[in-house]
């Protein structure tokens, strides 16, 4: 959904606390040079969301609509604001993103919400530069942010750095990196290696894995005699419950690793889909998610509100309208710049604290969890301002 793997990249050319019923920012506006069109008179502010719906695909309608019935239930939480709603079905498509992406901005919007794939984010972003007005992407890819584009998904970046930091506070501090060789394993080490870096860690190994059924029963046997000559006290894996983490987590079992001194790290959640849960090969791993309780709050909201229980993505659109409320209530008709959006005190959402960096990335509050018993069992909480642990 949220891929990692489309990474075009932007013209040269280009100049997831208490869940109360109301907006969940946390501050208020740094100073800066305003860009963009100002906020409506009276509070009012003119958003477009760019959602997937019109693909055909029904994987794109129900994104769709979970996005918007979140950004809604985001809208009736506000107060001291109004948002001016209008919605724009891409279908997907990247360039029916830049189309509708230009026509919100002649039709008077003042900020963009999605689009939801990373090629249609860039694809629109490019397409609206010029106007100064910014879009707030829901993809998770670092390689499509900057200038006017944002990306609210959980990066790989702040995930990697996360866990870094809990694994060096623990002891494990000695990282062997093991990847899929794809272009997602590749951004994943990447970020991997920037996060123990940060953290003060070492990686005492890199090694790897052809992503096919075959190539992962080759390498599980000399991955484990990496993790045993470079003495590795934790493997960081790349691998997604999707892909090749059931089979690749079982075969370290059944080649020797040692779990008694040897933690398994996700880069990926490992509680979706919640049978993973069950698979032996990752019992004891740890992995970062959102703070599960504000979570369990917003399912239970927005399933009171909907009568179904919202998909994953879903709490980005509210947290993006809720940012939107926030600024735009604070501004007093000003527009919504760079400088505000980019606040470092951030913003509290849904799924717990966030903000925005002026590089177009983010930076998540996260919890660390480990599998036990076939449970999760929340072993670090999230923090609660960016002034905490965790940061």
């Amino acid at each position: 959904m949220l891929s990692v793997i489309h990474r075009t990249r932007k013209s040269l050319g280009r100049s997831f606390l208490v869940l109360c019923a109301v907006v969940l920012s946390a501050c208020v506006p740094v100073g800066g040079t305003s860009t963009g069109p100002a906020t409506g008179s009276g509070g009012t502010v003119q958003v477009a969301l760019l959602v997937p719906s019109g693909s055909g695909q029904s994987q794109d309608e129900l994104f769709g609509q979970n996005l918007e019935n979140a950004a809604r239930l985001a809208m009736a939480d506000l107060s001291g604001v109004t948002i001016d709603l209008r919605v724009y079905r891409t279908g997907g498509s990247p360039a029916q993103a830049s189309a509708l992406a230009k026509q919100a901005v002649d039709e008077g919007a003042q900020v963009i919400l999605g689009p939801f794939y990373s090629e249609e984010a860039n694809a629109a972003g490019v397409a609206v530069a010029s106007s100064g007005v910014n879009v707030l992407a829901f993809s998770n890819n670092a390689a499509i942010a900057g200038g006017n584009v944002f990306v609210l998904g959980q990066t790989f970046d702040n995930t990697a750095r996360r866990l870094a930091s809990f694994a060096v506070r623990s002891g494990k501090s000695k990282i062997l990196i093991v990847h899929d060789r794809n272009v997602a394993g590749e951004v994943g080490k990447a970020a991997i290696e920037r996060g123990v870096a940060a953290a003060g860690g070492s990686v005492v190994g890199v090694t790897s894995y052809e992503f096919s059924q075959n190539g992962i029963v080759q390498a599980a046997t000399g991955i484990v005699s990496s993790a045993r000559s470079s003495g590795a006290t934790a493997l960081f894996l790349t691998a997604d419950t999707a892909g090749a983490l059931p089979l690749l987590s079982q075969l370290l079992v059944d080649n020797g690793i040692d779990r008694a001194s040897t933690q398994f790290i996700g880069l990926t959640r490992w509680d979706i889909p919640p049978a993973t849960l069950a698979l032996p090969g990752v019992q004891g791993g740890w992995f970062a998610m959102p703070d599960p309780g504000l979570q369990a709050q917003f399912q239970s909201r927005y399933l009171a509100a909907y009568g179904t229980s919202p998909s994953a993505v879903a709490g980005l659109a509210y947290d993006g309208i809720a940012a939107i409320g926030a600024l735009a209530r604070s501004s007093n008709g000003a527009p919504i710049s760079r400088a505000a959006l980019t606040q470092s005190a951030g913003f509290a959402g849904v799924s717990g604290i966030f903000r925005l960096l002026p590089n177009g990335t983010n930076e998540r509050g996260l919890a660390v969890a480990q599998i036990r018993s076939n449970q999760v069992v929340v072993i670090d909480s999230a923090p609660r301002s960016f002034a905490g642990a965790g940061f």
